[in-house]
């Protein structure tokens, strides 16, 4: 008497053309995340990044960034700026849902005034007050 071979094999099913399903090898591929980051938080994560080259003085000063990054000193200034914010503002920035139609929900525009204002604090209640009056916000 002959034993029967047993073969283990991953599959997985994708739709395909007309909802079509097809069967492949391997496990099932992770889906891409759907929308993209908001710009806010690019420029933070960038605000961070260019600071740390300062920090370890691979660059020696605003006019280097300006000119590695081909955009004006003021340009420059403006990003650098919002590291005034609060940590706590930061970490919200850093942390907002992807944008997956329309415009994004925070501007750099509207930061600029939390950014100006020395005050943490004061920053906090005004980002709150922001945070309200953003759309789909109750």
């Amino acid at each position: 008497m002959r034993k029967g071979l047993t073969i283990t094999k991953q599959v997985h099913f994708r739709c395909a053309q007309r909802g079509r399903k097809v069967i492949e090898e391997g496990a099932v591929a992770k889906t891409p995340e759907l929308g993209r980051v908001p710009r806010i938080s690019r420029l933070v994560a960038l605000a961070i990044y260019m600071q740390d080259l300062l920090n370890r003085g691979e660059v020696a000063d605003y006019a280097e960034l300006a000119r590695l990054g081909q955009v004006s000193r003021a340009r420059i200034t403006q990003i650098m700026n919002l590291l005034h914010l609060a940590p706590a503002i930061l970490e919200d920035i850093l942390s907002l849902p992807r944008t997956t139609r329309g415009r994004d929900a925070v501007t750099e525009r509207q930061l600029r005034p939390l950014a100006r204002t020395p005050d943490w604090r004061e920053q906090l209640r005004k980002w709150a007050v922001l945070q309200r009056n953003l759309p789909g916000r109750e």
